[in-house]
């Protein structure tokens, strides 16, 4: 059965690869390029507002002044070309001053339609050309602000051939994430041209199966990433707040899919603004984010205790977000990071045991290393990891760095009682391959907030010695130290705050770690309780508490 369903994903990764091939050299000929001229708008039907891209521009990603650039210079200065991604996007349009730019932006966009007319792959990515054509779209009156009628129809004709490439590619897009993106475009282009209103009717079909196929019920996405819920809503929002603007009919899917987007975001956000490091999600600050949806009037009120397969348990100054969740399908599991039943502990909102976070922001290895089970906070086995990569280029390039293999979560149970709060939950990961499942258990005692922990590695097969490490990954900048008994030790978190790790009758040991959820790599601390399984199973007991 394996290996049919191996065959199958290599067959349709070759197809998948063959079909980009085949697009990619014929996008380059003079008849597709042909193809995508059409009628050239005249003028806008009316001006979006500029502000519904602040939550995706960022000053300090903005490296120059407009004022002080040479304008015929501009895409030829070495200097300016470190970040082809940020500034053939034009994001930074919505940086620039608005009172006196107005002609050194025609004459950059001028000279950029000229070099790129004609399809480049980087400069023509789906992800890049749709945000491009977001971003004309909504800083249309500064682009077009006294310019000539030559200008504008260059302009014109330039949004409406990239829309165009568009529609083409927008079912070939695999990428979820840059799907919405490429939607998004199509969209805004047809209520601002009149003559492209089927491109808004189109979009907003093209946008609800999208919706439909890759979130679940409760509004998070099947990709298990908790960084795509602020992708997403972002876009989510741009394109209801625009088509309130241009006074269309707003669908009722989109309103509710926001709801639940926002209600699973606010479920899992910390009150530093921060999301937790499990399957792909990074860390950065959403504070402006969250002050640009109050702006906007969005509440945010309901949260649910569970959402994407992450348990919040929440009592007093304690926090904990405990991965019970499935893995992903394959196909959408480029950014899974193979850590089942792994935690993250804040108290008194200061972060200090965490999972690696995700290297994307540092570099392919960095990414690869942070989706392996000893980067996470849980159990491994003889230093493997409880999935396996997938190392086919040919796959990859179809499917992102899917896994290989698959495994199940149960016996999930959450209880909020009287004097604890009790989550549970097992993965038979190791099964197959060490004959035994791993079940985890974490309390938080209400009366003295007490943090206990229960690993038990549950033998199902022939016995056989196996090495076990359950990680502990501490927070960079927080100390650790032994205490003198041994089976103890003090973490330190802030000048006159600790708490202490115990693990009785257990081997425990302090490990040098590296932190990769942020643009570069940090030293931390790892906690770690080892030994070895000979017979039977084994039972291991954790806990911290407040010195």
């Amino acid at each position: 059965m394996l290996n049919l369903k191996s065959a199958y994903f290599y067959f349709l990764a070759t197809k998948i690869n063959l079909i980009k091939l085949l697009k990619k050299l014929y996008f380059t000929t003079n008849f597709y390029r042909s193809s995508l001229i059409s009628n050239i708008p005249t003028q806008f039907y009316f001006h979006l507002n500029p502000f519904l891209l602040s939550s995706f521009t960022n000053y300090k990603d903005f490296t120059f002044k407009v004022s002080e650039v040479d304008p015929n210079n501009f895409w030829a200065e070495k200097d300016l070309k470190k970040d082809t991604k940020n500034l053939h996007n034009f994001l930074w349009l919505n940086l620039i001053t608005r009172k006196h730019d107005s002609f050194l932006i025609q004459t950059i966009i001028a000279i950029w339609i000229e070099k790129n007319s004609k399809y480049q792959n980087i400069v023509w990515n789906n992800s890049i050309l749709s945000r491009r054509i977001i971003s004309w779209i909504l800083n249309a009156e500064i682009i077009i602000n006294s310019a000539d009628n030559n200008f504008k129809k260059k302009f014109f004709r330039s949004i409406i051939m990239q829309v165009n490439h568009l529609r083409k590619n927008v079912g070939f897009e695999g990428n979820s994430s840059k799907k919405i993106e490429v939607i998004c475009a199509i969209l805004l282009s047809g209520l601002v041209f009149k003559d492209y209103s089927e491109n808004f009717e189109q979009a907003t079909k093209d946008l609800e199966k999208l919706i439909e196929i890759f979130f679940d019920e409760d509004g998070f996405p099947i990709n298990r990433n908790p960084d795509t819920l602020v992708h997403f809503s972002k876009y989510l929002i741009l394109i209801k707040e625009c088509i309130k603007d241009s006074h269309q009919y707003l669908p009722d899917y989109i309103d509710n899919a926001i709801d639940k987007i926002l209600i699973s975001l606010k479920s899992i956000i910390t009150k530093k603004y921060t999301i937790p490091l499990f399957n792909g999600a990074t860390l950065l600050n959403h504070q402006e984010y969250f002050q640009y949806i109050e702006r906007l009037n969005y509440k945010l009120k309901k949260t649910n205790l569970r959402v994407g397969g992450l348990q919040v348990i929440r009592y007093k100054k304690n926090l904990i977000y405990f991965d019970v969740g499935q893995p992903p399908k394959k196909n959408y599991s480029s950014e899974y990071q193979s850590g089942p039943l792994s935690f993250e502990y804040y108290y008194d909102d200061e972060k200090i045991i965490t999972n690696c976070g995700f290297g994307s922001n540092i570099s392919k290895k960095a990414a690869l290393l942070s989706r392996l089970t000893s980067a996470q906070s849980t159990l491994s086995l003889n230093d493997t990891s409880v999935v396996r990569f997938e190392r086919n280029k040919l796959i990859n390039n179809a499917f992102g760095n899917s896994i290989k293999n698959n495994f199940k979560t149960f016996d999930v149970s959450f209880f909020d009682e009287e004097r604890s709060i009790i989550s549970t939950a097992s993965h038979n990961a190791y099964e197959k391959d060490f004959g035994f499942y791993h079940k985890r258990t974490i309390e938080i005692n209400k009366l003295d907030y007490l943090i206990k922990g229960t690993d038990e590695i549950v033998r199902v097969g022939k016995d056989k010695r196996v090495k076990f490490n359950i990680r502990f990954h501490l927070f960079p900048g927080i100390g650790a130290i032994k205490t003198i008994g041994g089976n103890s030790i003090l973490i330190q978190f802030k000048k006159n705050k600790s708490l202490i790790f115990s693990s009785s009758n257990q081997n425990l040991s302090i490990d040098k770690s590296i932190f990769l959820g942020g643009n570069k790599i940090l030293n931390n601390l790892c906690i770690n309780i080892y030994g070895d399984i000979i017979t039977g199973s084994k039972k291991i007991m954790w806990e911290i508490k407040k010195v």
